[in-house]
């Protein structure tokens, strides 16, 4: 499964800053782009887990339906 999200880097003077616009909570920071980049697949990664977790709680013990979900972008990244 591949899905395409908006990752916007900004320079500092200190390095460079980095998040994804469609997913709140996943930015970071790094002293190189690449450096930047790479931390912001982990920072990707953590929010993901996280709001995994934070729904398996609320819904445990909830009947519940799950199944994959595909989202196909008809814009393109600028």
């Amino acid at each position: 499964m591949e899905i395409t999200l908006t990752a916007v880097f900004q320079k500092f003077p200190e390095g460079y800053v980095g998040f994804v616009e469609e997913l709140p909570g996943a930015n970071t920071q790094g002293d190189t782009l690449e450096e930047t980049r790479t931390n912001l697949e982990e920072a990707v990664r953590l929010v993901l887990e996280a709001n995994r977790e934070l729904t398996e709680e609320a819904i445990k013990g909830e009947e519940v339906i799950r199944e994959p979900f595909s989202i196909v972008s008809h814009n393109a990244a600028v």
